[in-house]
């Protein structure tokens, strides 16, 4: 009775994900619009839109051995540092700028950002 309960909630949390509440959002064009920039200015920044960062979403962290790291096989659960519910960690270049939740869409996984960190906080983490 308890597994078909386990499943309910499962099947209930699958079809609410299948709901596709996502919404398109204009994003800048950097490369169009007003002129604010003089050329030299413009050119610095072209160079600096092609550079790749690596982006990562952090579920939670542990510490553990490597006595303990040795042990994990198949199977093996590793509690992390975060409560079931939590919103992710976004990272770019391992620096925090967001946090978001874990969506569905077209049977892939994706990020909802819900919390996008400021610039001014982002420049304080990095002093």
């Amino acid at each position: 009775m308890k597994a078909e309960a386990v499943t309910d909630e499962w099947g209930a949390a699958m079809a609410e994900q299948a709901i596709d509440n996502t919404e398109t959002v204009e994003l800048d064009d950097f490369s169009a619009g007003k002129k604010t920039l003089s050329d030299d200015e413009a050119a610095k920044l072209d160079a600096i839109m092609d550079i790749p960062v690596t982006i990562s979403m952090e579920v939670g962290r542990s510490y553990i051995s490597i006595r303990n790291l040795l042990q994990l096989n198949q199977g093996s659960v590793v509690e992390l540092d975060r409560i079931a519910g939590e919103p992710l960690d976004v990272m770019v270049n391992g620096t925090l700028i967001a946090h978001g939740e874990v969506v569905v869409v077209n049977d892939k996984f994706g990020i909802r950002l819900t919390d996008v960190i400021s610039q001014t906080e982002r420049i304080k983490k990095l002093k």
